[in-house]
Formats: structure tokens, sequence, C-alpha cells
């Protein structure tokens, strides 16, 4: 039988021992908590007439795979992208620019109502999107490029009403990650006022 001392030491060695296990556990696990997380924040002030009387439906727009997640994309050739280092979205890219331009519709103050596919509304017009670029070059000097092409579907009928592709690109100024999000929100802005402009001159 142990006494008294000998039953603390064991005790404490075996605290020690769960203690140096579960830092273990926390370096083999912890690479996405050590992320950065980042989400489009930029607003731009939209000017347009009003067309109140229409309602705009905005679907998730389209995306190639390398688009289509949470990383945050370099390019640094025509051919090779890479994934910022410890970056990461707070979702998805295109549900990301999705909500974000519902948004600015919405903000505009000068549509009937604007929602997204499931929430019942009478549609006018759809705005189907397809995200081309979003994306950090290293080309040139850092910069951020973003571009979408939009087409504003007449939901009665299924005719385009007009289409076009929306293009910015902002030099990253900033240091660090922070830099390269800054970027990319401000060239995301540009697109998006642009666009919803577009939109409300177009239905």
């Amino acid at each position: 039988m142990y006494g008294a001392g000998m039953g603390v030491r064991l005790l404490r060695i075996a605290q020690a021992s769960l203690l140096v296990l579960g830092l273990i556990g926390l370096n083999g696990c912890g690479g996405r908590a050590k992320d950065d997380t980042f989400a489009l924040s930029a607003m731009p002030e939209v000017a347009g007439p009003t067309a109140r009387n229409k309602q705009l439906l905005v679907p998730e727009p389209v995306a190639l795979k390398a688009l289509d997640s949470e990383q945050v994309v370099i390019r640094v050739t025509n051919s090779e992208i890479q994934y910022l280092a410890q970056a990461r979205w707070s979702d998805r890219l295109p549900k990301m620019v999705q909500a974000k331009l519902v948004e600015a519709y919405e903000n505009s103050g000068r549509l009937g109502g604007v929602g997204v596919p499931g929430q019942g509304l009478a549609i006018d017009f759809q705005v189907v999107t397809d995200i081309r670029a979003f994306q950090i070059e290293t080309a040139g000097g850092d910069h951020a490029h973003v571009e979408i092409s939009a087409k504003i579907l007449n939901d009665r009928n299924g005719e385009v009403r007009a289409q076009r592709v929306f293009s910015a690109t902002v030099p990253v100024n900033g240091a660090g990650n922070p830099g390269f999000i800054a970027a990319l929100d401000a060239a995301f802005a540009k697109v998006t006022a642009d666009m919803v402009a577009w939109t409300l001159k177009s239905i």
C-alpha cells in the first residue's frame, strides 16, 4: 500500500501526463483553428433609377472548384494557383458573394423586393452570376482581381434582358493577410456597385 506522499506524487505525474497529451492533441488538430477568418465587409453607395415595382432573385453564383471553397486564392501565374496561408473565408466564397449582393440590392432602397431561392417571392428578374476571378495576383506587383459575369434573366419568359462582365483591380497596400483581404474587399465593392447600378438601369 502506498503512503500519502507517494499517492500525491503519482497524482501529479498523471496530471502532467494528461496535460502533455492534451497539448499534443491541440498541436495535431489545431491547424484550422490557427487560420485567420475573414468576411467581405465593404458595402458601397449605389446610385441608379428606382424600380420599386420590380422584385429580384439572386441565386448563388457558380464558380470553378478552385474558387468554390473557403480558401483565399493566390494566382502566381496564368496556370498556377496557391492558397493564402493561415487564412480562410468565413463561408464558401459563392455563398458570401450571394449574401453581399443581396445586401447591396436591398440597401439601395430602389427595388420592391430582393430574395434568394426558396423564399417564395413573386420574381420579375433573376441576376445570374458566375465568379470568374476572385484572387490575389502577384504578376506585376501584388493586386486583387475580382471578375464576375452577370445576366439579368426575365423570370416570366426566360429571356436574357442584359448581360455584362464586371471587373476590378486594386493594388495591395497593407501588410500581411489583412492587406490582401482589404484589397479583395475593395475590388469586390467596386464590382458590386457597378453591378447594382447596371441592374437598376436594365430592368
